[in-house]
Order: C-alpha cells, then structure tokens, then sequence
C-alpha cells in the first residue's frame, strides 16, 4: 500500500508539471496582446513595448517558464499582466468562494445522489427505477449552462423567488450568502448527480444478484434492509470512487456556472483574466484546476485501493 501510495504520488507530480507545460506554452499561443489592450487608443509601439518590457515577457518562453516554474516551487504564482500585483493574493479571496460553493454543492449532491440510486435499485424495474434512468441519462447529456439559465427563467425571472447574480462580499454572514449560493449551488448538483445515481444504483443491482443475497431473502428479510445492512457496504469502494470523481468533474464545471452567475470565485477570476488577456492569471487558474483534478483522481484510486481488500492485497 505505501508503495503503490509513493508511486501515485510521483506519478501526481509528474502530471502536474505536465499540465503547467501545457498551459504555460498554450498561453503564449493565445492570440492578442495584453499590452494593446490595456492601452487601448493610447497604444504605440513605443509604449507597448516599455509595458512589455516591464512585465517581463520580452525573454523568450523556455526561460520566462523555468523562471515560473521555479517560483511555483517557492508558492509565488507570479504577477498579473494588466495591473503588476501579485496573483497569490489576488487567487486567495477567490479561492475561499470556490470552495464554499464546491463544499455546499458537494453536501447536496453526494448523499442525494447515494439516496436515490439506493431507491432506484431498491425499486429495479418500477416506475420510480425507469424514471430516475431516463432523467440522468438526459442530465448527463445536458450542458451545464443549459440549466444554469433554465434556473435564472424560473426562480429569478417568472417567480422572483432569488437572485439571478450571485455576487458575494467577504464582509457577509453565511445566512446572508445562502440565498446567493441557492442558483449556483443546484445547478453544479444537477450536472454532478446523475453520474453518481447511475453507479450507485448499478453497483447495487450488481450485488442484488449475489448467493448471501439470495439466501438472506429466502430467510424473508426485507429487501430494503439487505440493501442498507449487506449490500451497500460491499460496494462501498466503487461508489466512493466515482463520488470522488464526480467531484472532480464538479470542479470543471464551477467555472461555467461561476461565469454565469457572476460568482466571485476562481473560475469567474479566470474568464475575466481571459477576456482582458491577463496570461499569467489565466495560467495560475488553470494550474490550481488541474492540480485539484489531479489530486482528487488519486484519492479516488486511493479510495478503491483502500476499500478494496482484493485490490489491497493483490500480488
């Protein structure tokens, strides 16, 4: 286990000098320059070269990455093209807002999502089983944005029930968050369940088929409660993966519905910086994304291993 834990880990590193590789040397292929952009009509070449010159990014690429790179080791994430302030603590606000939405929507959805694939093989083959099937399939199929605005037409516009934006300040309560974080916060549990019913529930059914199923009906014990007492801890090692997985994709999809709903978190911060072509911010984004996309597969690997005795022990 320590082993296959230390190859994980190495393996982890690996993916994420990789991904900073990648979005480092994507970034420079990205068309326009911040430096015009940011002068606008007062634009020469004169004047967009001394801004060019001093943000840094006259060097060539291979040297101004190893210097990033090397500041990554050191946690400095690096200046922001546009205005020069350190991204650490411009990211660090921002992060706190991701995480309280990703936390609120990962409460919802996992144990909604365990709950009614449990139901849904409790009830194979009825009414209820056909229903839950038929809607995850159309959910999964379905892009985030498409009920992101479906929830601002009915709950914002038609009922004027909440708001459609979602601007929070570091100066509110979490009471005075929660109505703000309701749009964002369903919608990111929407597109995150309907994977995790659909394994809950195939999972069950799985085991629903095995012999101490089978002779523990016969002894006239309710389906219900072999489900709760026998089954459900036998495909525990599945369901906490695709769970911790499924958080994962979660992540992903934080930045299209933060974008919508002008939610101040990592993910609005990185459509901004996009839009004013700020490359270094956009850059560090995208790094703390991949490096918590990273890590959560490996716990997710990790889950199954350690849930897993066959897995564990396996020569």
């Amino acid at each position: 286990m320590i082993r296959y834990l230390v190859k994980r880990l190495a393996i982890g590193i690996v993916l994420v000098l990789l991904a900073s590789a990648i979005l480092f040397f994507a970034g420079e292929l990205l068309p326009g320059d911040f430096a015009t952009k940011l002068l606008g009509s007062q634009a020469t070449p004169e004047t967009v070269a001394a801004l060019r010159e001093a943000r840094g990014v006259n060097s060539p690429a291979i040297y101004r990455y190893l210097a990033w790179l090397g500041g990554l080791f050191r946690g400095d994430l690096g200046r922001s093209l546009t205005n020069g302030r350190e991204i650490g603590p411009l990211i660090e606000a921002r992060l706190a807002n991701t995480m309280i939405l990703a936390g609120c929507a990962a409460m919802v959805a996992v144990p909604l999502s365990v709950g009614i694939g449990t139901l849904a093989a409790i009830f194979r083959d009825r009414w209820f089983d056909r229903v839950v099937l038929v809607l995850s399939m159309v959910t999964v199929a379905t892009p985030e944005f498409f009920f992101a605005y479906m929830a601002i037409a009915l709950f914002a516009v038609n009922f004027h029930l909440l708001p459609s934006i979602s601007i929070v300040t570091s100066d509110m309560s979490f009471g005075d968050m929660l109505p703000l974080l309701v749009l964002p916060v369903m919608t990111l549990v929407i597109t995150s369940s309907a994977h995790m019913i659909r394994l809950t529930r195939a999972s069950i059914v799985s085991v629903m088929d095995s012999e101490y199923v089978g002779t523990a009906m016969l002894k006239g014990m309710p389906e219900w409660k072999i489900v709760i007492q026998h089954v459900l801890p036998n495909v525990m090692s599945p369901i906490a993966s695709v769970v911790v997985l499924n958080l994962a994709d979660l992540v992903v999809g934080l930045i299209i519905v933060e974008a919508i709903f002008a939610y101040p978190g990592m993910g609005q911060l990185m459509v901004d910086a996009v839009s004013k072509q700020d490359v270094t911010v956009v850059q560090a984004c995208g790094l703390i994304f991949a490096a918590t996309y990273i890590l959560l597969n490996m716990i997710a690997d990790l889950l199954a291993i350690g849930l897993n005795p066959q897995l564990r022990h396996a020569k």
